[in-house]
């Protein structure tokens, strides 16, 4: 969602500092700077995976981390700091207006991600939401989500049938390890196009408007 159908205009570098802050990781220290690159390298994933990583072996400070930016992105969002990418809803209607079935996945909690949905007014847009709790909780770059999307649509008997679209290196190794047939990068959000095909995008797109035209020509070709 952030980053590929949701603007995401720094919101989660925000909410991270924000999280931090409260553990005493404060701005412009040698820490902060070094974990908000970890933060920018790893998006798409998700964030309890991410704290875990910054905070390892302690638990307790990774759940309160991954507590504090949930709240700090929520404050955010209802602040009116959450628009979508251009067209994107568009996008998403005429995908399942060509019958095909759309699938939105999030690193973020369920809670932050309803909260994403509702200030879009997007609660019906898809098909199916996700978000790592409800994929077994490893979030990507695991094909969790991307296979539990499968299984409970049942919209295709072919994993090469899927197609998974995404802003960074994760949404990328997500798909490839699902074995989606198309796993489009695209550069609205956090990774370029080096990034994305380095993690094995089979397109790069502008941004996710170009995916119903992608697929199009994808079903023409075969």
């Amino acid at each position: 969602m952030a980053g590929t159908t949701v603007a995401d205009d720094g919101l989660v570098e925000q909410a991270f500092t924000a999280a931090v802050q409260e553990l005493g990781v404060a701005p412009g220290t040698a820490r902060h700077t070094e974990q908000l690159a970890h933060v920018r390298a790893t998006m798409g994933e998700s964030k309890i995976s991410v704290f875990r990583h910054l905070f390892a072996g302690d638990e307790e400070s990774a759940q309160h981390a991954n507590a504090a930016f949930e709240s700090a992105y929520g404050r955010l969002v209802a602040d009116g700091r959450c628009e979508p990418v251009p067209g994107a809803r568009e996008a998403v209607e005429q995908l399942r207006g060509e019958g095909r079935t759309v699938v939105l996945t999030t690193g973020f909690a369920r809670v932050t991600q309803d909260a994403i949905l509702a200030a879009l007014g997007w609660t019906d847009l898809a098909d199916l939401t996700l978000c790592p709790a409800d994929a077994g909780g490893r979030g990507r770059p695991y094909p969790d989500m991307v296979l539990t999307a499968l299984l409970r649509t049942r919209a295709a008997d072919d994993v090469r049938q899927i197609a998974v679209a995404g802003d960074t290196s994760h949404d990328m190794r997500s798909g490839t390890r699902a074995g989606a047939g198309v796993v489009a990068g695209v550069l609205t959000g956090a990774h370029d196009e080096a990034a994305l095909l380095a993690a094995g995008a089979t397109h790069v797109l502008g941004s996710v408007t170009e995916l119903p035209g992608l697929l199009a020509r994808a079903e023409a070709g075969r």
